[in-house]
């Protein structure tokens, strides 16, 4: 039996009843998100390592995972998986648990719970029952990524994870790139797989346009890396040599334009979709400066079309 398979199997007991003295119980909140190492195992703050102690379990994305941080730490805390499979069928149990007095940590493989990983829907049935929620913060590699990219620091757009097709991803940046056209100006992160990068930075261009990017990958590891250039250049270069490790993408904001009328016709094209003509032209006039009669009136005349 696997050590994870092992962990589900005494789920009832673990979170049957709390096994920390009363004062500490007491003082801790019943879900507390902890945030941990990217790869350097040594950036763990103390209070994440003391709370991870006290707690009666913690919940673990992959138990196999957590367990190299936690033996590294010291930590003999029990662990339980809860990851996207299992997270809405454990819920009940856990918040009954928590009701009767049982403290859990909530952690991810790596970095911050709940970016880019699960546990959304365990905090919003703690939220609900009334239950006491905190965290502790720590390590992101989005954040990292964006302070080391030379980008605009804000405001910017995490997105996380793009569907891996091709099609489908094209489909996501189209309704990016529509909402700058309507007058969004933000650095854009996402995170993607390694055999995954150079399409990804080839759609990128294709449909962004060749603006400053970068690339971060193996964040606060040994290998760290973090290359600049346009998204043309990047895909060039990942096209011929293939990255290994962990990668954030770094988007840099769109590029100062004329509002061309091939610009105008693609920002109300993109507002009419959701919008009221009205409602269209307003926001694509504020957005791009121009006059809002001449937007109202190419609005109505798209409109007809």
């Amino acid at each position: 039996m696997s050590e994870e398979t092992a962990q589900d199997a005494n789920k009832d007991e673990t979170t049957a009843r709390p096994s920390v003295s009363g004062d500490i119980a007491a003082s801790l909140p019943s879900l507390v998100l902890v945030s941990t190492p990217i790869g350097n195992l040594q950036d763990f703050p103390p209070r994440a390592r003391e709370t991870l102690a006290k707690v009666d379990v913690i919940l673990c994305e992959d138990t196999r995972t957590s367990a190299t941080l936690l033996r590294a730490h010291g930590i003999n805390t029990r662990t339980q998986a809860l990851h996207e499979h299992n997270e809405s069928a454990r819920i009940p149990a856990l918040v009954e648990a928590m009701h009767g007095g049982a403290r859990f940590a909530l952690i991810s493989d790596a970095g911050t719970p709940l970016v880019s990983d699960p546990g959304y829907r365990l905090v919003r049935a703690v939220i609900d029952a009334g239950l006491k929620l905190s965290g502790i913060p720590g390590p992101n590699a989005a954040l990292l990524a964006l302070t080391l990219s030379g980008l605009p620091p804000h405001p910017y757009l995490f997105s996380g994870f793009l569907p891996p097709k091709s099609g489908a991803r094209r489909a996501a940046f189209t309704t990016l790139r529509g909402a700058e056209l309507a007058g969004l100006s933000a650095t854009h992160l996402f995170y993607e797989a390694p055999h995954r990068l150079a399409e990804f930075l080839a759609d990128a261009a294709a449909l962004l346009g060749p603006r400053p990017s970068a690339v971060c990958r193996e964040l606060t590891k040994h290998f760290e890396e973090v290359r600049r250039g346009t998204l043309d250049e990047l895909a060039a270069h990942y096209a011929e040599h293939a990255p290994r490790g962990e990668i954030c993408v770094v988007i840099g904001p769109a590029l100062a334009e004329e509002a061309s009328a091939e610009t105008l016709d693609e920002a109300l094209r993109t507002a009419l979709a959701s919008m009221s003509v009205k409602d269209a032209a307003a926001a694509v006039a504020t957005a791009t400066g121009l006059p809002r009669k001449q937007v109202y009136a190419r609005a109505l005349q798209l409109g007809r079309e």
